[in-house]
This record gives C-alpha cells, sequence and structure tokens, in this order.
C-alpha cells in the first residue's frame, strides 16, 4: 500500500473487504509500506485482485514471518493487527440521495464495500442496532436546513426538500424537524455510547453537536421552524453534551450560510495551491487506534472545502484526539474519540478530490483518483471496526 507499488489503493480495502466476508483473517500491517494488507494466499484471491485492478505480491511463507518479526521488533514503530469480520455498514442518508452525493457512500461504491440505507424512521425505531458502523450523510441535525435560507430559499430543490423534512417529522409524531432531529442525533448518541463506530464529514460533524448541546433550547428563527427562538439562547447551550466541541459560539443569522464558530471556513488564509493538512504520527505499538485511521502512503494531505471544511483548534475538547491538521491555519481537520464504549471519527470538508464542491457540481471520478490520500481515511475508518480490540494506551 505505498505510494509506488499500489496502482488502486481504494480497491484495495474492498478486496480486504471481500476477503473478511469470507471468514478468512487478514493481518493489517499498520506503518509497513504503507499499511499493507498481509491476505491468505489462494488463487481466487489472486484473480480478484487482477479483475479490480490492485496491485499484490505473493509471497512465502518464510517471507511473511520475517516481516512479521521485523514489524514485532521494538525498534520499529510498525504493528500487525488482525482484522476478524467484515463489519455491517450503514450509511444515514436520505431516501433519494444519490451516492455522489456524498464522499463515503461514492468511495464504498467504488471499492465495492457493501452498505445499506437507513434515515430517521429506521434510527427511531432502533434499526441502528444491527450494524457495526454507522457514516452520517452531509445532514443538518438542528432542524435549519443546512442554513441555505439567504441563497436557495426560492430554490426548487431547496422548497421540496424542506417540504419532505417537515412531512417525516408530522409522519413520526413531532411538530417540528429540529425536535425530530433531536431525537434522532439522541438515539445516534446512544448506539456510539453502547458500543458503535461513527464516523461523520462536513456538516454532519458540528451540526450533530451542536443539536446535542441545544437540548431542550429553540435555536431555529421562525423561517425554520414557524416560531421565534428562545431569547439569550446562546448562555443556555450545554456543552456537556457533545461529543468533540466545546466553547463555540452559535451563529444566529439565518442569513449566513454557517452554524457556528467551530467551523474555520470563513477563516481560513489559505488558498488552494498551498492547502495540505498533515497526520501525525502514532506509535503503533502504544496507540493502534489513530495508527490504524492515519494509515497512508504520504503523511501530507490535499486540504479540501465543505460547508464545514475544518475545525478551530480551541473549540475541541482536550479528551478529543487530533490526526490531521494544518498547523499554520490553527485548524484541525480529522479528529477521533471514544464516547462511553464506541468511537467516532469526525473529517471536515465535503469531498477530498473536489475542493470547493458547489451545489450542482458533477460527481467525482474516482477511476482517475484511486490513490487519493484524501479518501484512503475514510476506508481506515470503514476498516476499523474488524480489527480485534486491543486496549488503547492513551
Amino acid at each position: 500500500m505505498d505510494a509506488e507499488s499500489q496502482k488502486n489503493h481504494l480497491k484495495a480495502y474492498g478486496i480486504t473487504y471481500w476477503v473478511l466476508e469470507k471468514d478468512l483473517k487478514v493481518k493489517w500491517l499498520l506503518n509497513y509500506r504503507g499499511g499493507s494488507f498481509l491476505l491468505p494466499d489462494a488463487e481466487e484471491i489472486q484473480r480478484e485482485c487482477q479483475i479490480r485492478g490492485v496491485s499484490f505480491e505473493v509471497i512465502s511463507n518464510a517471507k511473511a514471518e520475517s516481516i512479521l518479526e521485523e514489524i514485532s521488533s521494538p525498534s520499529q514503530n510498525m504493528e500487525a493487527v488482525v482484522l476478524e469480520k467484515a463489519p455491517k455498514i450503514a450509511v444515514y442518508t436520505p431516501k433519494g440521495k444519490q451516492p455522489w452525493d456524498d464522499a463515503v457512500t461514492m468511495v464504498l461504491t467504488y471499492a465495492e464495500i457493501p452498505y445499506e440505507t437507513i434515515y430517521d424512521e429506521e434510527v427511531l425505531n432502533d434499526g441502528l442496532l444491527l450494524f457495526d458502523w454507522l457514516h452520517l450523510h452531509h445532514e443538518d441535525f438542528t432542524g435549519q436546513y443546512g442554513k441555505f435560507y439567504r441563497a436557495y430559499r426560492t430554490a426548487a430543490w431547496y422548497m421540496a426538500e424542506k417540504r419532505e423534512a417537515e412531512d417525516l417529522a408530522t409522519r413520526l409524531g413531532y411538530d417540528k424537524v429540529s425536535l425530530e432531529k433531536l431525537d434522532v442525533a439522541l438515539k445516534i448518541r446512544d448506539y456510539v455510547i453502547g458500543g458503535g463506530f461513527m464516523f461523520a464529514m462536513c456538516s454532519a460533524t458540528d451540526s450533530f453537536d451542536i443539536a446535542l448541546a441545544a437540548e431542550g433550547v429553540d435555536i431555529c428563527e421562525p423561517m425554520f421552524d414557524g416560531d421565534g427562538s428562545d431569547p439569550n439562547y446562546q448562555n443556555k447551550i450545554d456543552y456537556t453534551k457533545t461529543f468533540a466541541f466545546t466553547d463555540f459560539t452559535l451563529e444566529q443569522s439565518p442569513m449566513v450560510y454557517e452554524f457556528s464558530s467551530i467551523d474555520m471556513t470563513q477563516k481560513r488564509k489559505i488558498f488552494k495551491t498551498t492547502d495540505y493538512f498533515t497526520l501525525m504520527d502514532f506509535s503503533a505499538k502504544w496507540d493502534p487506534i489513530p495508527t490504524m485511521l492515519c494509515q497512508n502512503h504520504t503523511a501530507l494531505v490535499k486540504g479540501f472545502m465543505g460547508q464545514t471544511t475544518a475545525y478551530t483548534r480551541d473549540e475541541i475538547k482536550s479528551n478529543v484526539l487530533v490526526m490531521g491538521e494544518n498547523k499554520t491555519n490553527g485548524e484541525a481537520k480529522y479528529i477521533h474519540g471514544i464516547k462511553g464504549k464506541g468511537f467516532f471519527t469526525f473529517y471536515g470538508g465535503h469531498d477530498p478530490e473536489d475542493y470547493t464542491h458547489r451545489v450542482g457540481d458533477p460527481k467525482t471520478e474516482l477511476d482517475l483518483h484511486s490513490t487519493s490520500p484524501g479518501y484512503r481515511l475514510i476506508l481506515n475508518n470503514v476498516l476499523f471496526p474488524a480489527a480485534r480490540k486491543k486496549k488503547q494506551k492513551t
């Protein structure tokens, strides 16, 4: 899985998942040649690699033992993690959304990793309990319809999505979309606390935490929910309820395309040509989880924007791990934490290979980006629940 030897990093994850589906074990060689996968040798697996265009090497048992011995040496920042079971994957997304609306569904489809879609009704009926891994599509859990009001309130798609959200909330017995989305967020919170793995990108990250922090507080203006917001609602926010963020200030104007001070989009002083973030270097033997989530063939990854592009460093809780950052701009891009018995990862931005990704932009063709470091980070999270559990030291 290094830069020189692998022609299709993304589909290599699909091969690994496919092998796990056959009840075979895989060793993930952390920090060895870009985080390589050691698979059983079988003609069927070799053929599948060839069909999918994935580079591989056949090695002897003696060579495999030599590699594992090298990795186990205390002098090497490497580790071999056993992957045991193909995780059952759910994508939280509205019905009718196309795979190219979201980077995760796009890369799962490209890598040929199966997933199921669920939405509010299934979540509220405890449907999450059937899954090991959950991705949150670019949702707005605050009930403010993505803060698209100023630019798109007269657009047919905006009015249709608003009407559909209101109809769904009514059908599920709620007076307001914000109240229904809060209950969905609470169910997702409980899923993670109970041992689930949750991954989110872009606006699903900060709007999720804001919804939790604003439980019992009306932060929506009349154009969103038909009545006024609570007076002085900023002072009623409870940061102890969030997963990742604290001490943030909400954006109260419905005319501003922003949820809060968490996001760095409007505070950035860098341009596309210089926009990169650095992956942190962790101890593979002592901290295998963040090491796993940062496996890549480069430590320097191209930045990309979204409604929520990156996170203000000072507003991230001290117990949350920053795994990717742009130090010069004081922003975190890729963060991870533990909640109860479960884990969450937040990844800022919309599409790792589409820098600005505006409404109506064409979909990204992943055949042109089959070695994308930014997309690899998503797939690291997909395989993470497959790992044999090992207590994290820090």
